[in-house]
């Protein structure tokens, strides 16, 4: 438990989380207000229709946000990557949760309680704004792939998913290999097409010299080509 402790802690001490701009006063009030939880792969955080009742943090692990959709096919809205907020948006519009978030991979969760957040919130404006810029960011990012989504076709959404995941993720040390392994379902649900158009699609990306497949893991071959798919759509 002590190396998971110092993981949790991450949160509210990493010099690169939102949490630098607190006081020492402010810090510890969250501190004594904050757990942590690890979730497996494949393990639910939360589910569609959950009421939160604090702050997500994640601090280590890949975590997908989905919902549910017309016959059995889930729609992935957004993936979060330390250290980043989910489900936040419910959190401050005193909604429920309207979809689900799951491990992609093992996963450290920070969990704020919400009337220890809003007091802290209330008293230092540099963290306020910067939850506020966070949330304007996702905005502006998940109307963009709306427009990409309903607009593009197949080939074209495929390659914009492919690079919404380099973006997110980054290379492996080889800087060609996208640093997460989704399943073929997961790019699909991603992408916004049937999981055989999925396959089909990476198939010909890769007979095209555009990508290379093993099992999971996807290397990029040819970024200027895959852009050039992405951008005609």
């Amino acid at each position: 438990m002590g190396d998971y402790e110092l993981e949790c802690g991450l949160c509210l001490s990493d010099p690169d989380s939102i949490f630098n701009v607190l006081s020492d006063e402010e810090k510890e009030h969250l501190v004594r207000n904050h757990t942590c939880a690890h979730f497996k792969k494949g393990h639910f955080i939360y589910g569609e229709g959950d009421k939160p009742s604090g702050l997500l943090y994640l601090t280590k692990g890949k975590v997908k946000i989905f919902k549910d959709g017309i016959g059995g096919r889930d729609q992935i809205v957004r993936l979060a990557k330390p250290l980043g907020f989910i489900g936040y948006r419910a959190l401050f519009a005193d909604e429920n949760y309207s979809a689900s978030a799951v491990a992609l991979e093992d996963a450290d969760i920070c969990f704020i309680e919400k009337e220890a957040l809003f007091t802290v919130l209330q008293g230092n404006s540099a963290l306020s704004f910067r939850l506020m810029q966070s949330m304007a960011l996702e905005l502006g990012l998940s109307n963009t792939r709306t427009v990409s989504l309903t607009q593009k076709h197949i080939r074209g959404r495929l390659a914009e998913s492919l690079f919404f995941l380099i973006d997110t993720y980054g290379f492996e040390k080889d800087q060609q290999t996208i640093k997460v392994y989704l399943s073929r379902e997961d790019i699909a649900n991603l992408s916004n097409m049937t999981t055989s158009n999925a396959i089909r699609t990476l198939s010909m990306f890769a007979s095209e010299d555009v990508i290379s497949l093993n099992g999971r893991k996807i290397k990029v071959l040819n970024q200027t080509k895959l852009k050039r798919i992405s951008e005609l759509g």
